[in-house]
């Protein structure tokens, strides 16, 4: 994507929300490097203070600062959402490719094997898994996890449009002339499924975020990591709305709110804006 691309999208009022709400998240993930505090250290600063200066966000029971908290929340959340939905990617472009192009027993096995995937109920599955390991769970091995279970649907997806692309007249002239597999899939595929593989890489960082939270809720994750999931999960342990600290829970909520809003407008229009189907109707309009 180029500078005019970017100019394009920024035209857009959901890119332009989504894209100031993922910058601002980003810089506070990166503030987290320049914390004052250890997130690990409790009794830090003055304990229940509500927000005002120099706490912002408040402070919590257990003598934390929740906005130095929230950066380091961010980062893990944002670390962990990256590394499921990027591993998923990868196994869903294979898997979707080799069987919506090779077709035949291949496509049978590889869509048994997704269909089985597909029908697993993930959380229990999930819950399962997180209530073995909860103390060894760290945030690249929870990514790793959710990454398994993260790529069915999407490889389904490609696999339907890569099975339209075959029976193109492009794909059968591409073929007679001698174009190698690799090329015809690089040059003449890519291009239609890159915006699936966006829409669903975003989607999926949605679907990461809102597991770690609801493992971390439940208190199946390692809760000493600090994340959105585990502020929640403290915040609904010390019993925070009960006892009128309601800054202590409303940060991560809201916090998750906008990323989780941010992230599917990002998901919606850049879709629409890579999908060559709208590209041709924009020129189209553009030369009315």
């Amino acid at each position: 994507m180029n500078l005019e691309g970017f100019k394009e999208l920024m035209k857009d009022g959901r890119f332009r929300f989504a894209f100031i709400v993922i910058c601002v998240l980003a810089f506070m993930s990166i503030l987290s490097f320049f914390s004052p505090y250890d997130p690990l250290r409790w009794n830090v600063v003055p304990r229940d203070k509500p927000p005002s200066w120099p706490y912002i966000f408040g402070t919590t029971s257990q003598g934390q600062d929740l906005f130095w908290q929230s950066t380091y929340a961010i980062r893990n959340s944002l670390t962990i959402a990256l590394i499921a939905s990027g591993i998923s990617r990868v196994i869903a472009v294979i898997v979707g490719l080799v069987a919506g192009y090779k077709g035949g027993r291949t496509d049978t096995v590889l869509m048994a094997i997704n269909d089985s995937f597909v029908v697993m109920p993930l959380l229990p599955i999930l819950i399962l898994i997180a209530s073995v390991i909860r103390e060894n769970l760290t945030m690249v091995m929870l990514g790793l996890i959710l990454s398994l279970f993260g790529w069915a649907w999407d490889a389904r997806v490609i696999r339907s449009q890569i099975l339209s692309l075959r029976e193109r007249e492009f794909t059968y002239t591409a073929i007679l002339s001698g174009t190698r597999t690799f090329n015809l899939v690089i040059k003449e595929y890519f291009p239609y499924i890159i915006p699936i593989i966006f829409a669903t890489l975003i989607n999926n960082m949605i679907w990461a975020v809102g597991m770690e939270v609801t493992l971390a809720i439940l208190g199946l994750s390692n809760t000493e990591i600090p994340t959105i999931g585990t502020m929640i999960h403290w915040a609904v342990n010390y019993q925070a709305m009960l006892l009128g600290y309601w800054w202590w829970i409303l940060t991560p909520v809201i916090i998750s709110i906008f990323l989780f809003v941010a992230l599917y407008l990002l998901s919606t229009s850049l879709s629409e804006y890579l999908d060559p189907r709208t590209r041709i109707q924009r020129i189209g309009k553009a030369k009315e």
